[in-house]
């Protein structure tokens, strides 16, 4: 997948932020690190004798009457009265859990690259996988001044300073209602790297919070998507083009995370070869009037390495130089699909066409003419049945990623390709929806 090259170059790039949650935790962990309600009713049965606060805040039949903050609030103020603290008691159960399983591609992602961690877990997993090259930040202790290969950022606080962790409904509203360090930094980082999400619910209240700023940033600012979604399971259609649309999210489905970190590995020898010379092309294409020679656009992951690097150097997606150069890159490769023998040019541009699809809201933009004729070409080139002439493989890439490319690109393609085209092949496709 393209997804795992652009992750791959962010790493490599020294650009990769991953944004860990419990189930990331729990992944790392053989299930051993709890959830947030089961460290809640764990605190329960360690210091309450009978279940009557148990039973109420978690009844076993209805709906919790309360937030889990809020219960959090209520079981903080009945160890109170027996002198006992809820964030001292959290944290000695938090601090407990080591790494477990069968994890060989994080460690050894975790032990090789540079990156950055933003965490709203108390745990230390992260640290503990990274080793000494490592410096943890938390609200209430120092702020290294000195570089570090992995930085992990706990917003939330952890166990190295239990007081300052955000636990109860009161830790909450003085968290979101604080201009901290902690909430600045993280505004810097999402808008300065690739991000990933790992181990949290897309319907996570604090996450939504936290991406909102971002997608306004995005939008305003017309540039990529440039935030993954990592699921364990699959997630349905309507909810992916969901947090497209909303928060810019691209979402990887049906992957558990140590097999994410080998697939981001596989490819990252091949981001790092690239990273230099393709930011240097990019500057030369975008300021100097240089063109892509057909060589290298003749390579399916050149393109990548464009999208790439624009987001290297800070480009806008709609800027004059970027439109005109992916105008350039359009009308060579549908030149290039011209060739004798170039079967493979219409498989590229197959996927480039549905890749930038996914990135970018394309109806309204000086590349929509481009994009919708190369769409046209490439669809009435293709085949479902092997017709000579026509390309089969092109039509699996359609096939397969039909669904990548955002709700409104999906409606703008169908839309065009009913109105201009009788290809049944291309009207099988945009059936779809």
């Amino acid at each position: 997948m393209s997804e795992y090259f652009e992750i791959a170059y962010a790493a490599a790039s020294k650009r990769l932020c991953l944004f860990t949650g419990t189930g990331f935790s729990m992944a790392l962990t053989e299930n051993e690190m709890p959830g947030w309600q089961e460290l809640l009713e764990e605190v329960c049965d360690k210091h309450f004798k009978d279940s009557e606060i148990k039973d109420t805040l978690f009844p076993d039949e209805e709906n919790n009457p309360l937030q889990l903050e809020e219960a959090a609030e209520v079981i903080g103020l009945e160890l109170e009265r027996n002198e006992k603290n809820i964030h001292e008691e959290i944290s000695k159960i938090v601090g407990d859990v080591k790494v477990a399983g069968s994890i060989e591609n994080v460690s050894e992602f975790f032990k090789k690259r540079s990156f950055r961690v933003v965490t709203t877990n108390y745990d230390k997993i992260s640290e503990e996988l990274s080793g000494s090259d490592c410096q943890s930040l938390s609200p209430g202790l120092p702020v290294p001044r000195s570089n570090s290969r992995v930085k992990v950022f706990h917003v939330h606080g952890s166990i190295d300073y239990p007081s300052r962790m955000v636990v109860t409904s009161s830790d909450y509203f003085e968290f979101m209602g604080g201009d901290s360090y902690f909430s600045q930094k993280l505004s810097t980082i999402l808008h300065e790297n690739t991000v990933v999400i790992l181990g949290y619910s897309l319907g996570d209240t604090n996450l939504k919070t936290i991406l909102n700023n971002y997608s306004g940033f995005m939008k305003s600012h017309n540039v990529s998507s440039s935030i993954f979604f990592v699921s364990r399971k699959a997630v349905p259609q309507p909810i992916a083009d969901y947090y497209a649309a909303c928060y810019g999210i691209r979402v990887i489905g049906k992957t558990e995370v140590d097999e994410f970190f080998r697939k981001v590995e596989n490819k990252y020898a091949s981001a790092e070869k690239v990273i230099d010379r393709s930011i240097k092309g990019i500057k030369k294409v975008l300021h100097e009037g240089a063109t892509f020679k057909d060589t290298f656009l003749q390579q399916d992951y050149s393109f990548y390495q464009v999208i790439s690097a624009i987001g290297a150097i800070g480009e806008s997606l709609e800027s004059g130089p970027v439109v005109e150069m992916f105008g350039h890159i359009i009308d060579t490769k549908k030149k290039l699909c011209k060739a004798d023998g170039a079967w493979e040019q219409y498989v590229q541009l197959a996927s480039w066409l549905t890749h930038l699809g996914s990135l970018i809201e394309i109806k309204g933009r000086s590349i929509e003419d481009n994009y919708l004729s190369a769409v046209k070409f490439s669809m009435e080139t293709m085949t479902s049945t092997r017709l000579l002439g026509y390309s089969w493989h092109a039509y699996s890439k359609w096939d397969r990623r039909w669904r990548n490319i955002t709700g409104k690109n999906r409606a703008m393609i169908k839309g065009h390709i009913e109105a201009i085209s009788k290809d049944p092949d291309a009207l099988k496709i945009v059936s779809r929806g």
